[in-house]
């Protein structure tokens, strides 16, 4: 290709992990056929052709899911290969990933036929996040295993999980998927330079990559895109930011609440024990107060039942204060 004649003006150039640029790459089939055989761990030169299926999940690039946007790929032998750029994360993942493996599998068979007609079906996952937090492993391939012995019980279904964020430093010799890997996570021009002249397939991409980015209608929807992504980031932050605020608020508001409640209590619980302290002592005190007045009168002389009369109190109470000994007043 004349680079001088195809390359945009300026600087400019698509970053794979947008998904109009990631589909326009795997529309190319030397492009196509580099990638598949990574996936595979196979030689390109093992690949005699593919071809790139229609999917029902192509929209309008307006109206698409964010950040999604499947490529269906079918091998020699009948081997499909579902890809997605998935460029953040959401709920739910692991079984999304899970239901298109499914639909891809059980969708090989029309009505009346056989079983052994389905083939391998492979998703294959290019997350602009990480997923597995717990390990440093860029990329990994799930199947079915025995839980005991660990033998594969099937490989007709298999899962592939590229994590672009916990790409390694990058060293000499390393296997085809991280460098396809380290293609889809470039951001400068620079970077896919150097990347091209490691193999002619990524030298295929960087060329189809500069035609994309050379391209005026390509490069409008690329940036709705972009602006789509932008503008649904923005919305979430600002949800969170609301979501935040509105709870701290009903923090607060539940806290004042329970605080009050509790203070409320303990200030019912204090006072009901002062009152009591105070109930007693003064109970005490008039206690002190009427025995010294019947023994006084007691002592002047004055039976029982005048005490009882004066005090206004029962003879019986006069008696037992009596029968308690006296204070001296």
């Amino acid at each position: 290709m004349d680079k001088k004649t195809n390359a945009p003006q300026n600087n400019f150039i698509m970053h794979p992990t947008n998904d109009v640029c990631f589909s326009g790459l795997m529309e190319n089939p030397v492009v196509r056929k580099g990638f598949c055989a990574a996936v595979l761990r196979i030689s390109p030169d093992e690949i005699q052709d593919t071809e790139l299926l229609p999917t029902h999940l192509h929209r309008e690039y307006v109206d698409d899911k964010l950040g999604i946007l499947d490529v269906l790929v079918r091998m020699p032998g009948g081997i499909k290969i579902n890809m997605e750029m998935q460029i953040r994360d959401f709920e739910f993942w692991d079984e999304r990933a899970l239901f298109y493996l499914s639909k891809m599998y059980t969708g090989q068979l029309k009505s009346g036929e056989d079983y052994e007609n389905l083939q391998k079906c492979i998703h294959v996952s290019i997350l602009d996040f990480v997923h597995f937090p717990e390990d440093n492993r860029c990329f990994r391939t799930l199947h079915f295993r025995d839980d005991d012995t660990g033998k594969l019980y099937s490989n007709k279904l298999e899962l592939q999980i590229l994590e672009l964020k916990k790409l390694p430093p990058e060293v000499r010799t390393e296997e085809d998927i991280i460098r396809w890997m380290r293609f889809f996570n470039g951001k400068s021009r620079e970077e896919f330079e150097n990347m091209a002249m490691s193999s002619e397939y990524l030298g295929e991409a960087y060329e189809v990559l500069q035609k994309l980015s050379a391209d005026d209608k390509k490069r409008i929807e690329y940036e709705a895109r972009e602006k789509a992504l932008r503008d649904y980031n923005a919305l979430m932050n600002s949800a969170k930011r609301r979501g935040h605020l509105e709870g701290r608020e009903e923090g607060l508001k539940e806290g004042m609440e329970k605080g009050m409640e509790k203070g409320m209590e303990k200030g019912m619980e204090k006072g009901m024990e002062k009152g009591m302290e105070k109930g007693r002592n003064e109970g005490i005190h008039e206690g002190i107060k009427l025995v010294r007045r019947v023994d006084s009168l007691h002592d002047k002389g004055a039976t029982n039942e005048q005490i009882a009369q004066e005090c206004m109190i029962s003879v019986e109470e006069v008696d037992g204060i009596l029968g308690t000994g006296h204070f001296s007043s």
